[in-house]
């Protein structure tokens, strides 16, 4: 039987608890990355959990991390629950709640800016398009429409929040806060990564609109850390349903955002927390579309052998 995993409590220094993630340190030099069932929408946490969603934001990373570890060195040293636990021995009585959900990783130096590449408009971008017609204050092509491909993928830098929406910086706002060479730097790894991870979901039917890196810093080297092409750190969008002028079906959270919507739309949810009670069926939805994601991309199902 699957473990749910709202909130941990390891005995381990709590670093931060994200809308997803529980951040742990391990000594000085590592860290202990668990992903819970958690799950939020319009920036509001609900009381339910999503079966696997955890595992599945664990597992892709991990997946992409291997994919892409000939072109940059990466801060995962582990997500395997056993070698984890004979690691940190403390962790052993936790090895059921940390099962397929966690990371030890290397410790590193952040970059405070999220580097995210927009393959096609949607999103935050798409609304600020349509009142100026620019992204972070700089002009865009005329005539797009919403889900439009851009016809070269575009860097957009974004500050780094804890709470609430990132928000969308100028590159030259992102060289004033990490000079030059570093911005130059980072966004050649962002576009590349993106590019080939692009490429490598197109031949499984997956669009990749957009997406965002973390790097970090650590004995001289860049890092690729924290979360990689998820469906929650990336728009999924089942290529054979693409169609320009409208939002997309997507690979995430959906279901979810859908029954919420509608329920503000009746008036039975002012938006803010506390957020209402989710059916059964929209939490078992909100699942299948994580597991179909990383069925998907990874060509074969979730091994819940792993979660055991």
């Amino acid at each position: 039987m699957t473990t749910l995993v709202g909130t941990t409590d390891l005995p381990l220094p709590l670093l931060r608890r994200g809308k997803v993630r529980d951040v742990y340190a391990v000594g000085d030099d590592r860290l202990l990355l668990v992903a819970s069932d958690r799950v939020s929408a319009f920036d509001v946490v609900m009381r339910e959990l999503v079966p696997f969603k955890g595992a599945v934001l664990t597992q892709i990373t991990a997946w992409w991390l291997r994919q892409f570890e000939d072109e940059i060195p990466h801060h995962m040293l582990s997500r395997d629950a056993d070698e984890i636990v004979q690691l940190v021995p403390e962790l052993a009585p936790y090895r059921r709640t940390l099962a397929g959900r966690t990371m030890l990783c290397r410790r590193t130096e952040v970059y405070p800016v999220e580097c995210v590449v927009r393959g096609y408009i949607s999103g935050s971008a798409w609304k600020e398009y349509q009142a100026t017609g620019t992204l972070a204050g700089e002009r865009l092509p005329a005539g797009l429409l919403e889900s439009s491909r851009f016809e070269r993928p575009i860097f957009s830098p974004a500050t780094k929040a804890e709470t609430g929406h990132d928000e969308n910086i100028t590159v030259a706002t992102m060289q004033e806060r990490l000079g030059m060479d570093t911005t130059r730097e980072l966004e050649r790894l962002a576009r590349r990564l993106y590019e080939r991870g692009r490429d490598v979901a197109a031949a499984r039917g997956i669009i990749i609109a957009d997406t965002k890196f973390e790097f970090g810093f650590v004995d001289g080297r860049v890092l690729l850390i924290d979360e990689v092409m998820t469906p929650d750190s990336s728009r999924f969008w089942p290529a054979d349903q693409y169609a320009p002028g409208r939002s997309q079906p997507s690979f995430d959270k959906q279901p979810l955002r859908d029954w919420l919507d509608a329920e503000r739309r009746a008036g039975r949810w002012d938006g803010n927390a506390p957020p209402p009670t989710l059916p059964d069926e929209v939490v078992a939805a909100t699942s299948a579309r994580y597991l179909d994601a990383y069925a998907r991309l990874t060509g074969a199902a979730l091994d819940r052998t792993r979660l055991m």
